[in-house]
């Protein structure tokens, strides 16, 4: 029995990692095609979010349909159909997908006269869902690279635009470009093979596609770095009016430099998190055209400046704009947490003055309280005397006092002092324990 090549067989007893097949299959999600010459192909990369892959995948199904291919029934990375004269292809990307169309009936031999979009039924592709930020055509061509008036006949297929080109692969080919849109509105690479396989000029024109794509797609974050250097020069002006305030005049309140400082701080978190991932995306991309630059193996064409040369001489000050933009954002953000910081130490020790302000307050008016509780205390043993010998004098005149030396009015005098002495010592005693308890207490 044939065993079944999409489910492998697996030793029972051994746990298996649930995505060790998928882990396999990820190598080979978006591998190289084989393009044999002469082809005309165009890409298209558009920008689009989760609705609009699922919207694209439907429009997919019906070309699968229209050229009476198997409808594939689940989304993947990686979708393509071919028939004898044309390929369709589709990759899914983390905020991107990307079109390949592949037309292999090259009725013409002049470049661009022709498109990888020849084959396409009419209307299909402008239903297509997401926004377009590269477009553009390629022709494969075989050359004889002795021919002498190859360059001339290449700058006939880019309506008299400025030229870029070079040899890769050790001169096993020609690359030839504008960075441009023409008049139909599609950037346009020419590729002459000399004495390349379909395989090599398969991985050729998938390198150069990429090199375009992640191209575009690190250029997008420059507009955004311009817009943000403006809105941060302001806020960096206004930061350094608001540090000369806090450090050199004293008029301005705290509470009217904190709100300023937390607007401006909404505002630098507003502009981090609408920039963060654009400016990690070109970053990755950057590093990516880099990359593809280095596999071609380039040779220079004479009077012609290379695809890196012209590439990294524009990309990388762009990329470096961005970089400097978002490094100056963070630092912006770290200033006015400083700032911050040292504010809210201002108003911290502004307190800690108001508290010590307010404790000696307290003690002097705790030290007031503390007299007018003496002058009260001595008032407090006259009137608690005095009220005890009027209960004393009602108990004396109650007595039978006929055998007595002393006479009511007699006794009544003699326990006047007795009376205040007493009453005088109690409070004394009821003072110190309360005293004592309190020092006890700190």
């Amino acid at each position: 029995m044939q065993k079944n090549r999409d489910q492998p067989e697996k030793i029972s007893g051994i746990q298996y990692h649930p995505l060790l097949e998928s882990l396999y299959e990820e190598m080979h999600s978006r591998p190289y095609q084989v393009i044999p010459c002469p082809a005309h192909l165009t890409h298209f990369v558009l920008l689009c979010d989760d609705g609009q892959k699922a919207q694209q995948f439907i429009h997919l199904q019906q070309l699968f349909a229209l050229f009476k291919q198997e409808v594939p029934a689940h989304d993947k990375a990686n979708l393509q159909f071919e028939t004898a004269t044309f390929r369709v292809r589709r990759e899914v990307h983390l905020e991107f997908t990307a079109f390949t169309f592949i037309n292999l009936n090259a009725a013409s031999t002049t470049p661009f006269a022709e498109t990888g979009l020849t084959p396409l039924p009419q209307g299909w592709l402008e239903d297509l869902p997401g926004i377009v930020v590269a477009n553009f055509h390629l022709a494969l061509q075989s050359i004889d690279d002795r021919d002498e008036q190859l360059i001339a006949r290449a700058k006939q297929s880019f309506e008299g635009l400025r030229l870029v080109g070079s040899s890769p692969q050790n001169g096993d080919a020609r690359v030839w470009t504008s960075f441009k849109l023409h008049s139909d509105g599609y950037g346009r690479f020419l590729i002459g093979n000399a004495q390349m396989s379909d395989s090599q000029i398969g991985r050729l024109t998938q390198r150069l596609i990429e090199i375009e794509t992640y191209r575009m797609l690190t250029l997008i974050a420059l507009p955004l770095a311009r817009e943000n250097s403006s809105k941060l020069t302001a806020m960096d002006n206004q930061l350094v009016s608001l540090t000369n305030q806090l450090a050199c005049d004293g008029s301005i309140t705290e509470q009217k430099i904190l709100a300023q400082l937390t607007a401006m701080a909404a505002q630098v978190e507003a502009v981090r998190a609408r920039t963060a991932f654009r400016y990690s995306a070109t970053f990755a991309y950057y590093d990516l055209v880099i990359k593809r630059l280095s596999e071609l193996r380039e040779d220079e064409v004479s009077g012609h400046l290379s695809l890196s040369e012209f590439i990294t001489r524009r990309l990388t000050p762009a990329v470096d704009t961005c970089r400097a933009v978002s490094e100056r954002l963070e630092s912006l953000s770290t200033r006015i947490d400083r700032v911050s910081d040292m504010m809210r130490t201002k108003v911290e020790l502004s307190i800690q003055e108001q508290n010590q302000l307010l404790l000696t307050s307290m003690d002097k008016r705790s030290q007031i309280q503390l007299k007018m509780q003496h002058a009260v205390e001595g008032l407090s043993v006259a009137a608690i005397s005095y009220y005890s010998v009027g209960l004393v004098k009602y108990i004396i005149e109650s007595l039978s006092l006929q055998n007595s030396i002393l006479t009511k009015a007699q006794l009544v005098g003699w326990s006047v002092p007795l009376i205040i002495g007493t009453v005088w010592f109690l409070t004394r005693r009821v003072h110190r324990r309360f005293t004592k308890m309190d020092h006890e207490s700190k």
